[in-house]
């Protein structure tokens, strides 16, 4: 084992890592937030369809979570454990990203197979080239009050790949398209793809893993180990997957919502861009950690999401009120912020917490399970979700919508999020306690890493 560095980052390492996630959102915020109604109104799929199509997607890339972890810390270059993959899988994550928008001429079974099979191969390469972005941040600082600086830079990065996005998605697909959505979702990802290749390509020429454990492979096995009594990381997967479920279900019923709901589509890219208010958070946390505990901070976000879900319920309630949706819209966003990064943030400290109980240092396992398997299960079962109640309802596309395919819709929006919030907030309640023995966690491993570095010269 090394030296294990304690110092702060420089800007190059934290803007590389910042870059890392803008990548990764410019190929997948398209997915997130558009793909739900690109199936139901571009590509023609049913809407339960489409919901089955990303719920069995989501499982059977989460399933792969622990497998990639497995690779990654198998994994021995010359340029490391997790930045090569950056190289290796930033093109194919591109091309399987544009595929996923492509309608080619295919009707039935087939067009369902081409929807599930390009889906599924992006949510898999998003696993192998996300989950290295955060397993990575145990490697490049030792530092707790740094990984919460980078991780700030992280979230900078991805709020900044979804605003992107969000700002000009819907502009390029009607102006490359011509009022032609299929054509236009054609040229518009790819542009995306090109410049996330480039960004991932400058995080892999710029990061360094600076602290590392133990240089032989392990066990394939015996990573696992680092789950045993590590309730700090059960707390955040657990948490995350809850999570995920309220965020996406929020997101991907949001097009719906203000086309049908408030008769404002042209109000979807906007809302969307409201997501990058929630950096008033995120650049906040290293100034909110000093103030409060990270408990506090991650549970602050959770409540002020639940308060924006129950001010859209109020707006819903008083005659469709567009400013006080909007309102407990932008709340949730902000509040968002905090709720979303914080987890990223700890699971660092759940790995050091792994390696102090067992022995066993597991970066890039703990991460791919405890944040990409809990993002991916979480996103599949927040996507579906709104695909069933919507084909429950009768939902049918680009026409006048029943009152119950309304309902359907308030229910996506709105209460699916604010119970999943709520339920997520729980498990943190219970962090705190290992949060105080943070510094006795550093310590301890310094002392032992030191002694095995002296009794290895």
């Amino acid at each position: 084992m090394s030296t294990t560095p304690t110092g702060k980052t420089s800007y190059t390492t934290r803007l590389s890592y910042a870059s890392s996630d803008v990548a990764c959102q410019l190929v997948f915020a398209p997915i997130s937030f558009y793909l739900l109604k690109f199936y139901t109104d571009v590509f023609g799929l049913a809407a339960g369809v489409a919901g089955t199509i990303m719920l069995v997607a989501r499982f059977v890339d989460a399933a792969d979570a622990p497998i990639w972890g497995i690779v990654f810390e198998r994994t021995k270059s010359r340029w490391g454990k997790i930045r090569p993959w950056f190289l290796w899988l930033c093109g194919p994550f591109a091309i399987f990203g544009v595929l996923t928008f492509l309608t080619p001429d295919l009707s039935g079974t087939a067009k369902m197979l081409y929807a599930a099979g390009t889906y599924i191969c992006a949510n898999i390469l998003y696993t192998g080239i996300n989950t290295p972005v955060t397993a990575i941040l145990a490697a490049l600082t030792a530092n707790p009050q740094e990984r919460v600086v980078l991780t700030c830079f992280r979230m900078f990065g991805s709020k900044l790949g979804v605003l992107i996005v969000n700002l000009t998605a819907m502009w390029f697909v009607a102006t490359l398209g011509g009022g032609d959505d299929r054509k236009g979702y054609m040229l518009t990802v790819p542009i995306y793809a090109v410049m996330a290749v480039v960004l991932f390509l400058l995080a892999f020429r710029n990061l360094k893993e600076v602290v590392r454990s133990e240089e032989k492979p392990k066990p394939v096995f015996k990573g696992f180990g680092a789950l045993r009594g590590n309730w700090p990381w059960w707390i955040i997967a657990s948490s995350s997957l809850l999570f995920w479920i309220a965020f996406i279900s929020r997101v991907a019923a949001a097009p719906y919502f203000f086309e049908y709901t408030l008769g404002r589509k042209d109000l979807i890219s906007f809302a969307f861009t409201l997501d990058f208010i929630s950096l008033g958070t995120v650049l906040g946390l290293p100034w909110f950690c000093r103030i409060w505990s990270k408990t506090t901070v991650w549970a602050g976000g959770l409540v002020g999401l639940i308060v924006g879900q129950l001010v859209m319920a109020w707006g819903l309630a008083h005659g469709n009120s567009l400013p006080i949706i909007m309102t407990g819209w932008a709340l949730g966003f902000l509040a968002s912020g905090a709720a979303m990064a914080m987890p990223f943030s700890v699971i660092s400290d759940s790995v050091d917490f792994g390696e102090w109980k067992t022995g066993i240092r597991a970066a890039g396992l703990l991460a791919a399970i405890g944040a990409a398997f809990c993002l991916k299960a979480g996103a599949g079962l927040g996507g579906a979700l709104p695909g069933w109640i919507l084909q429950s309802t009768g939902y049918v596309a680009n026409v006048v919508q029943t009152p119950a395919v309304l309902r359907g819709i308030e229910l996506s929006v709105v209460w699916v999020p604010a119970v999943a919030f709520a339920a997520a907030l729980v498990p943190v309640l219970f962090y705190r306690k290992f949060e105080r023995l943070e510094p006795q966690i550093r310590d301890e491993l310094e002392l032992r890493r030191a002694a095995v570095n002296k009794g290895g010269a």
